[in-house]
C-alpha cells in the first residue's frame, strides 16, 4: 500500500479576498477589509465556523494589503499571500531534487513518500541502493538554521492598528468617552482624559490585529484630534483667543468681559493698548493632567471700529491727520 501524500495548501490571492483591485488605494483596502471583518465577525456570528474561515481570511489578506512593505513585496512576487518568501513552491512536485516516490517507504505519511535525489551533496546520505540517498528532513531544516522547529509557523505578534479620533475643545478639558471603530471589526469605546493635548496618542494593549501562530494580538493606537473652535485655538497646553475690543477701550482701557474655557471673567486692558497686543492669563489653557501645569490662555486685543458711517469719528481723524499725524510703520525700513 503506498504512502500518503502531502497536499500543499495555499491561501488566495488577498487581492481576491478582499474583493479590490491592484491599483486600489490604501484607503479603499482598509474600506474593503472593514465591511468584510463586520460582516463575518465571530461576535456576529456565533457558531459559523465558515464566517470565523471568512474573517481569518480577510486579516490574513489585509495583513499583507495593509502594510505598504509587505504588500510591494508581494506585488513584486517576494512574499506569497502568507507573507512568506517565495522559492520553494514547487517543493515536492515533480522534477528537481526533490521529487514525490512511487515505493512504500512505511505506513506513515510526510515526507517518508519522498524521494531526494541529492547525490553526495549536503543532503546526501549513503544508502543501500548506492546511488540515491535515504534523506533526514530535519537535515534540510538544519541546513538554514531552522532546526526542527522550522516546520511550524513560528508565532507571530499581530500588527498595531492605527485610528484617529476627534473630540470637542469642551470634551478635551472635561474628558469625554468616545467610540471609535476600529480596522479589526471591533467597535471600543475609548476613555479620553481631561486636559488632552492635541495629537496625543493612546494605546489599547491587545485590541490590533490577531497574532499568528498563537503569537499575541497587535494593539490599536488612538490619535486625539482636537476639533477647531469657533474662537478658541489650542497651542500645546495653552489657549489663544481673539479678543474684539472698541476704538476707545483701546485708547482708556478699562474692564472688559472675556470668555475663557471655564467661563467669562472681566479683563483689564491697560490704557493706550495697541491692537495685537497679548495679555496673559495664567492657568486658564488645558487643565493640569499627568503631572503637566495647567496651561495659560493668551489674549490678543483686537480694535474694532464700530459699524457703520460715523460723521463725527470721520472729522476727529482728519483733524488728528493734520495735527497730529505719525507713521506706525516706520520700524518696518
Amino acid at each position: 500500500m503506498g504512502g500518503r501524500e502531502i497536499g500543499l495548501i495555499h491561501m488566495r490571492d488577498p487581492y481576491t479576498v478582499l474583493g479590490v483591485a491592484r491599483t486600489a488605494s490604501a484607503d479603499d483596502v482598509k474600506k474593503a477589509f472593514r465591511k468584510l471583518a463586520k460582516k463575518f465577525h465571530p461576535d456576529q456570528n456565533k457558531g459559523d465556523p465558515k464566517a470565523q474561515e471568512k474573517f481569518a481570511e480577510a486579516s490574513s489578506a489585509y495583513e499583507i494589503l495593509g502594510d505598504e512593505k509587505k504588500r510591494g513585496q508581494f506585488d513584486r512576487g517576494e512574499i506569497d499571500a502568507e507573507g512568506k518568501p517565495r522559492g520553494f513552491e514547487g517543493f515536492g512536485a515533480g522534477a528537481g531534487p526533490f521529487r514525490r516516490g512511487g515505493g512504500a517507504t512505511g505506513g506513515g505519511g510526510g515526507f517518508e513518500n519522498f524521494e531526494f535525489d541529492v547525490g553526495g551533496g549536503p543532503f546526501g546520505r549513503a544508502g543501500a541502493g548506492g546511488g540515491r540517498a535515504g534523506f533526514d528532513p530535519s537535515d534540510f531544516f538544519d541546513l538554514f538554521g531552522g532546526g526542527r522547529n522550522a516546520r511550524g509557523r513560528q508565532p507571530q505578534r499581530g500588527q498595531d492598528v492605527n485610528e484617529t479620533i476627534s473630540v470637542s475643545l469642551t470634551d478635551a478639558v472635561k474628558g469625554a468617552s468616545v467610540r471609535v471603530a476600529l480596522p479589526t471589526g471591533k467597535t471600543l469605546e475609548v476613555a479620553v482624559a481631561a486636559g488632552i493635548e492635541d495629537g496625543k496618542q493612546i494605546r489599547l494593549k491587545g485590541q490590533g490585529q490577531p497574532g499568528q501562530g498563537g503569537g499575541p494580538a497587535g494593539d490599536a493606537i488612538i490619535t486625539v484630534k482636537i476639533a477647531r473652535h469657533p474662537y478658541f485655538r489650542v497651542e500645546g497646553r495653552d489657549v489663544r483667543l481673539d479678543l474684539p475690543i472698541t476704538l476707545y477701550e483701546a485708547v482708556l482701557g478699562g474692564k472688559v468681559e472675556a470668555p475663557t474655557l471655564t467661563g467669562k471673567v472681566e479683563l483689564a486692558v491697560p490704557p493706550g493698548s495697541n491692537g495685537g497686543r497679548t495679555l496673559r492669563l495664567r492657568g486658564k489653557g488645558l487643565p493640569a493632567v499627568d503631572g503637566k501645569p495647567a496651561g495659560d490662555l493668551l489674549v490678543t486685543l483686537r480694535v474694532t471700529l464700530p459699524e457703520g458711517s460715523s460723521p463725527e469719528l470721520e472729522t476727529l481723524m482728519r483733524e488728528w491727520q493734520a495735527s497730529k499725524p505719525y507713521d506706525p510703520r516706520k520700524d518696518l525700513g
